[in-house]
């Protein structure tokens, strides 16, 4: 499976349609960005430049702050993969951040979400 592609994209291409989703859902930017705070160890300022320079999937994930530890609970099916099986460190995090989004356009509360 060639992965490239995922790690190219840039998170600015893909964080509208996040926002798309959890707003359709009746969530918000604010909770989106929590979300992405959490995993990644982002802060608002950081997040934001992180946009404006359009970086890469792999470059954001790279320049985390603070991966969470925590995210190693985050499990169940995104895209047809079980989350917590996928190997290859990178595409996990990308998958990773799909599921929380996913959990929060569903309507999980933030705290199950942040995994307290």
């Amino acid at each position: 499976m060639d992965n490239t592609k995922a790690y190219r994209m840039t998170v600015a291409r893909v964080y509208p349609m996040y926002l798309a989703k959890v707003e359709k859902k009746g969530r918000t930017k604010e909770e989106l960005d929590e979300v992405i705070y959490w995993l990644a160890g982002y802060n608002q300022n950081g997040l934001q430049e992180q946009l404006d320079h359009e970086v890469d999937f792999e470059t954001f994930f790279k320049e985390a702050p603070l991966m969470n530890p925590k995210a190693e609970l985050i499990k169940g099916m995104i895209c047809g993969y079980r989350v917590e099986e996928i190997e290859e460190p990178l595409m996990q995090q990308i998958r990773w951040l799909d599921k929380l989004v996913d959990e929060l356009a569903k309507g999980k509360s933030m705290e199950k979400i942040l995994r307290k």
